[in-house]
């Protein structure tokens, strides 16, 4: 199962090698112009920094996924990528990591560059909240307004993601499910058989 950061706050955490600060932030993206945004934003955060390393992952279909590694002046391979190698290691996806490393006057040499920006990350990793994902079948549900908000309840109350509800002449929830005849079940239960499921595709989503 993929990994990403639970939606929120970005995460940021300093460790520091031999005098040098490092500073690993992570953010949940959507895209590649999202990682772009995050580390434009993380070099205005730190404009006296040496260096801003980055590394992310984005798309959970492997045909679609882009992942990208930076090492920003730093020798060839010493950051950029062994920062890439810790999220794929965790499963990590829609991810960026920025690595921003203030020079403590002690060379680390290649070996000890890799060893500091890898373990800044996974720290970074290890101590952020992650959620799962797993692609679902996505299924409408067309119901009366005055229904919506208690066919709501009872849906999340049993396990059920709802991801939405839009109001037209009738409110109609998007759900999400691994399990299609079960949801059909429940809404038929919930709704005494008036709610009628319409399939949507499917999608991602936290779980």
């Amino acid at each position: 199962m993929p990994f990403t950061l639970a939606p929120g706050a970005d995460h940021t955490v300093e460790t520091e090698v031999k005098h040098s600060r490092f500073i690993a932030s992570l953010r949940r993206i959507d895209d590649t112009e999202g990682a772009k945004q995050f580390l434009a934003e993380q070099k205005s955060l730190y404009p006296d920094a040496r260096h801003h390393c980055s590394a992310f992952v984005v798309g959970y279909d492997a045909s679609s996924r882009s992942e990208r590694a930076d090492d920003d002046g730093e020798p060839g391979g010493t950051a950029g990528i062994p920062m890439l190698q810790v999220l794929k290691a965790r499963d990590l996806v829609d991810v960026i990591v920025v690595v921003t490393r203030y020079f403590g006057g002690i060379k680390l040499g290649a070996g000890g560059l890799v060893r500091a920006y890898s373990g800044a990350v996974s720290v970074a990793v290890d101590s952020a909240t992650l959620v799962g994902r797993e692609r679902r079948t996505l299924h409408t549900l067309a119901i009366r307004h005055g229904e919506a908000g208690r066919v709501e309840a009872e849906l999340r109350a049993r396990g059920v993601v709802v991801l939405g509800t839009d109001y037209g002449s009738k409110a109609v929830l998007t759900l999400a499910t691994h399990d299609p005849e079960h949801l059909a079940s429940t809404v038929a239960s919930i709704t005494s058989g008036a709610g009628q499921l319409e399939t949507a595709g499917d999608t991602w989503v936290d779980v």
